[in-house]
């Protein structure tokens, strides 16, 4: 589906007008200001505004991807509910915890084996998840790391950020799957340039 035909509802169209009202976001670049419009609004949480931590570059080169068909992979069904122009990858149902790995980050490695390299990444549950993502060698377009909870979750959007991986974190314990699926949303919502088509 092309993005540019989506149709906006007239409650977001003022949505939207009242939280620009509220925060001016006309001096961030446009990806970054897509990402950062849309966590707060699928929130009502101005704070983000400032938590949000992601690099331009990293957004394009990510965007182009997703619309070039890179896979989308979840950590849970709640994130891929909120994704909703894009079929996602979620193997929680397949997995089960063991000795030293939970259930999420088994999920983790099931997705890995079944889409390989380039995908993007969307977790915003489990910080286990995240965790497990960055033990393994996969080459990520893009990791939304936006986990929730006060174990972990912090800590693990930390280690993302060291890891040098293209990615949206945030600095604080706050996230969770609406939040994830709305950076995601924000890329594909956003139109292709003629320079990623030609």
């Amino acid at each position: 589906m092309n993005p540019a035909a989506r149709v906006v509802h007239p409650i977001e169209q003022e949505s939207f007008r009242r939280l620009r009202a509220r925060l001016d976001t006309s001096h961030l670049p446009p990806l970054t200001r897509e990402v950062v419009e849309r966590v707060i609004h699928s929130a009502a949480d101005l704070e983000y505004a400032t938590d949000l931590v992601m690099a331009e570059g990293d957004l394009v080169a990510a965007h182009a991807a997703l619309h070039a068909g890179a896979p989308v992979v979840v950590d849970v069904e709640m994130v891929a509910a909120g994704i909703t122009r894009r079929e996602t990858v979620c193997r929680l149902k397949d997995a089960r915890s063991g000795p030293g790995l939970t259930r999420s980050a088994r999920a983790v490695r099931l997705a890995y084996e079944q889409v390989g390299p380039g995908a993007l990444w969307v977790i915003g549950c489990a910080p286990t998840a995240l965790e497990e993502l960055l033990t393994l060698d996969a080459s990520p377009a893009l990791v939304i790391g936006l986990p929730v909870g006060f174990v972990g979750a912090a800590e693990s959007k930390a280690a993302l950020r060291e890891s040098g991986l293209p990615a949206v974190s945030n600095v604080s314990e706050k996230g969770g799957s609406a939040v994830a699926a709305a950076a995601l949303n924000a890329l594909l919502y956003h139109p292709v340039s003629s320079e990623e088509t030609s």
